[in-house]
């Protein structure tokens, strides 16, 4: 079946079965090889895009899902998140960066339209500065194997002052 996604500002054709994932989609289908594919079973966050501005993970969603939503993967990213791992060596081997850029720029979206986590200690008090915790259990959905979880949350926290 032929859909048109909406990918990274840019209207795209593709050709699909039904079950076909979204991250399959991206990478198979449209060469967009950015997204990793990891564990395949949404545990990892390797996969992660943007849809409509929300972090997803693209191993669960069906791609024909998502015809006519806005897609963005870290190629349509332009975010100060991007230097600021650089900045503080949020990234080793690199292959989880993608999703992890992707996930904190919904994270921080998220944290700034007042939606709570685990870690927010009062529900009303959600619009703070996130400290180191809240950032930890707001990212708890994306792995990294080379454990550069200090950098990366480094990163974010000074994106988010």
């Amino acid at each position: 079946m032929e859909i048109e996604l909406q990918i990274n500002g840019s209207a795209r054709r593709v050709d699909v079965s039904p079950q076909v994932s979204l991250l399959d989609a991206l990478r198979e289908y449209l060469g967009l090889t950015g997204t990793k594919k990891g564990c395949d079973q949404g545990a990892c966050g390797a996969c992660t895009v943007l849809a409509d501005g929300r972090r997803i993970n693209a191993c669960l969603a069906l791609a024909v899902q998502y015809e006519g939503r806005e897609i963005t993967t870290i190629e349509g990213v332009d975010h100060p998140l991007q230097q600021a791992f650089v900045r503080t060596d949020g990234f080793q081997c690199g292959y989880c960066t993608s999703g992890q850029i992707c996930s904190a720029i919904g994270m921080l979206a998220e944290h700034k339209d007042g939606v709570p986590s685990a870690a927010t200690e009062h529900l009303a008090a959600t619009s703070g500065e996130l400290d180191d915790d809240e950032i930890r259990e707001r990212m708890s959905g994306n792995l990294c194997r080379c454990g550069a979880y200090n950098g990366i949350v480094s990163a974010i926290r000074e994106v988010a002052k």
